[in-house]
């Protein structure tokens, strides 16, 4: 009963027409910067976090994780077309979308990628509503060191499950870190790492390192790559499934959604590993897995519903224990902090308003995806001919007037290029930037959970192996970081992610 008076409560937030009118928008923007090559919700949601201030928090983030979730939808439309994934969790679905669209089953492809989508979506909301009370419960049982100790954890996950060189990974963590120390420490009140600039006395803003690092260096790595074939030779068809392609594709909707629910809570993996899991197993189970490749409609099916439902429940580590899995959790977390809001397990007691209204937004927000992609395909068609050299100077315009906004700063913006100049240099050195985001933000926590637990013991540095919760969580991270020199496992996971 608790569980449904929750539901009805995070509808009637969501019942709003504010609320419906940017979870419809979230949902459209994220499915345009799907479609849209070299955009990418990390690109968006980093453009839009200076809009959230003026927005209450409820409805920013019901915004922000409409165009989360909304870019895996539309992600798959150019995968599935052009062979161009929109997103790099539609990558896997490119490889039997695409081969369906050159046996002129384009349009089964996109409808069973919106459907499964659909489904999976809906089941991840409702295992955040289910599941996520249980983790808050846990979590209030953390202390100090248990926090530090769980940020840890999720630090060393992400370097575990980035992709490319794992040592690449940790020198971008140890970044973020230092990156987080800049400003005035408040205990001492003295200034770190600042240089003498009075401009970096409070720090670096996330919203300044997190358009430079993924918004302005994705805007110059895109402009020194070709542009592609944008043409579409093949035809669209028929776009809802027959009986025949949903009795071949219903367990790989259920099973990728499976995949995609559990994978979505852990630190690092993202949307991408999990539709990278979910197309592995449904080639392991099949009966002839040479069809894999050559237009299998459950190589679809798998993947897309896979990487909705991680980007899904990829919420309920952020929301219940102040946790991202990824760059774009990374920049909703950073949402929360610029509305003054600690995520954590209090916030669920705290604003039950902000926590159900997110879930609920879930469900009407699949509605809205399933009605804007099935019927609106020949509109996205005709996006996908946009060449992006007329839409870098406009997202270039966004991204210089949302950070001058922050606080009427030009070394604002000063430092937005530099750390889009910074961003460039990790692309041409193939370092991913969500390590680094993600020491950037837990940083400052993990440094505020250690002081307080040394202070809570006086000094007594054995707090952080005596308490069961930090010993196990530490151990934990300590067994990630060695499967790391084991050759078998090392060599699996560059197997993996070079697939």
């Amino acid at each position: 009963m608790e569980l449904l008076h929750n539901l009805a409560l995070g509808m009637s937030v969501v019942m709003t027409v504010d609320n419906l009118m940017y979870c419809f928008f979230g949902a459209l923007l994220g499915t345009v910067v799907g479609v849209l090559p070299g955009v990418g919700p990390v690109v968006t949601i980093a453009l839009l976090l200076p809009m959230t201030f003026g927005l209450p928090a409820v409805t920013a983030i019901i915004m922000l994780a409409g165009i989360y979730y909304g870019a895996q939808y539309g992600g798959s439309t150019t995968a599935i077309l052009m062979k161009l994934p929109g997103e790099p969790s539609s990558v896997v679905t490119a490889i039997d979308g695409h081969a369906m669209a050159q046996k002129g089953q384009a349009g089964v492809a996109l409808g069973i990628a919106a459907i499964g989508s659909f489904i999976a979506g809906s089941i991840a909301a409702l295992f955040m509503a289910l599941f996520s009370p249980a983790l808050a419960s846990l979590a209030l049982e953390f202390g100090p060191a248990d926090n530090f100790a769980l940020m840890a954890f999720g630090l060393i996950g992400a370097v575990v499950l980035a992709r490319g060189d794992p040592l690449k990974a940790i020198a971008m963590v140890l970044t973020g870190l230092v990156f987080g120390l800049v400003g005035t420490d408040v205990s001492s009140n003295q200034p770190r790492l600042s240089f003498g600039f009075s401009s970096l006395a409070d720090g670096i803003s996330f919203v300044v390192i997190s358009m430079g690092l993924v918004g302005v260096s994705e805007i110059i790595a895109n402009l020194e790559r070709p542009e592609g074939e944008r043409s579409i030779q093949h035809r669209i068809g028929r776009v809802w499934p027959d009986r025949a392609a949903f009795a071949a594709s219903w367990r790989a909707i259920l099973r990728g959604t499976g995949i995609g629910s559990l994978l979505g809570v852990l630190p690092g993996a993202g949307a991408a590993l999990a539709a990278f899991t979910a197309y592995s197993t449904e080639k392991k189970l099949a009966k002839d897995p040479s069809r894999f490749g050559q237009g299998a409609i459950e190589g679809v099916a798998a993947p897309e519903s896979a990487n909705n439902a991680a980007a899904q429940t990829a919420l309920v580590p952020l929301l219940t224990l102040g946790l991202p899995s990824g760059a774009s959790t990374a920049l909703l977390l950073g949402a929360l902090t610029i509305q003054g809001i600690v995520p954590g397990p209090q916030i669920m007691d705290d604003m039950p308003d902000l926590f159900w209204g997110v879930i609920a937004s879930m469900w009407i927000g699949n509605i809205m995806l399933v009605v804007l992609n099935l019927p609106l395909i020949g509109l996205w068609v005709r996006m996908m001919r946009i060449p992006y050299r007329l839409l870098y100077p406009a997202i270039l315009l966004f991204c210089a007037i949302g950070v001058f906004s922050l606080s009427s700063n030009p070394a604002d913006v000063f430092l937005t290029a530099i750390f889009g100049l910074l961003g460039y240099v990790f692309i041409k050195l193939d370092c991913d930037p969500a390590p680094l985001l993600l020491g950037f933000i837990l940083g400052p926590l993990m440094e505020e959970d250690f002081r307080r637990a040394l202070i809570i013991t006086q000094g007594d540095f054995g707090v952080f192996v005596s308490r069961p919760i930090s010993a196990t969580l530490l151990a934990a991270a300590l067994v990630l970081l060695i499967t790391l020199l084991v050759p078998a496992i090392r060599r699996g996971r560059e197997v993996a992610f070079q697939e």
